[in-house]
C-alpha cells in the first residue's frame, strides 16, 4: 500500500498535466484570435468567372473575391451559358469550402456538382493580378 504521501504527490503530478493539457498554448491561441473574420452571406455573393476547370472565383459584395479551389472540376465552367448553382444547407453563412454546395448547370437542364476543396480570400494585389475578362466584379 502507498504512503499518504506518495498518493498526494502522484495526485499533484496528474493534476498538473491535467492542467496543462487544458491550458491553451499562447502561440497557437493567439493567432485565431486575430485573424480577420472572412465569413460572407450567401446573399452578398454577386456573380463568378473561371478561369480554369477547377478554379471559380466569387465576386462578394462590391470589392471582394474569393477563390475557390475544386477537388474535381468541370469544363463546363469556362462556357457561357452555364449556371453556377449554389445550395444553402443550414445557416446562409460560407467561412470554409465545406460551407460551399455547388453545381454547374446548362441551359438543358444537365446538372454537374462541383467539390470544393479551399476557400480563399484574396488581397486587393491578388485581385489586380487577376485577368480582366475573369474578374467577377
Amino acid at each position: 500500500m502507498a504512503s499518504p504521501e506518495k498518493n498526494h504527490r502522484n495526485g499533484l503530478i496528474a493534476a498538473a498535466f491535467a492542467i496543462a493539457a487544458l491550458t491553451p498554448i499562447a502561440g497557437i491561441a493567439a493567432p485565431a484570435a486575430s485573424e480577420p473574420d472572412h465569413c460572407f452571406y450567401v446573399t452578398q455573393w454577386q456573380g463568378w468567372k473561371s478561369p480554369a476547370p477547377d478554379v471559380i472565383y466569387l465576386g462578394v459584395n462590391l470589392h471582394d473575391v474569393y477563390r475557390v479551389d475544386l477537388s474535381v472540376g468541370s469544363p463546363m465552367l469556362s462556357e457561357p451559358w452555364v449556371h453556377l448553382v449554389s445550395i444553402v444547407n443550414g445557416p446562409d453563412t460560407v467561412c470554409s469550402a465545406i460551407d460551399l454546395d455547388l453545381k454547374v448547370s446548362d441551359d438543358h437542364g444537365f446538372i454537374e456538382p462541383l467539390i470544393a476543396k479551399k476557400l480563399t480570400k484574396l488581397t486587393p494585389d491578388e485581385i489586380a493580378a487577376i485577368p480582366k475578362k475573369f474578374r467577377p466584379n
